[in-house]
């Protein structure tokens, strides 16, 4: 299972989101810091969830990290979140 597949399981499983999309950026950071050569080391991911109603962008933020356990700081040098509930 690829790093994106994975997030993708444990996101859909924290949120039950409305929208998921994860979008690796590896390509675009090749050769600069991070870049571990695996493909797989900056992603940006867009999820809209109505569990996050109740939260400001930072806790928004916080909750999508929390639920990636090791993925983001280990085996993902960069992530960049886009979190909002629907028709935000």
């Amino acid at each position: 299972m690829s790093v994106a597949e994975e997030m993708h399981a444990l996101l859909t499983e924290a949120f039950a989101p409305t929208a998921l999309a994860i979008i690796n950026d590896s390509a675009k950071h090749s050769g600069h810091m991070g870049d571990d050569g695996s493909g797989e080391s900056h992603f940006t991911i867009e999820i809209e969830a109505a569990a996050f109603a109740s939260m400001n962008r930072l806790a928004r933020q916080r909750a999508v990290i929390a639920a990636l356990g090791d993925i983001v700081g280990q085996r993902v040098h960069a992530v960049a979140i886009k979190a909002s509930v629907p028709a935000e």
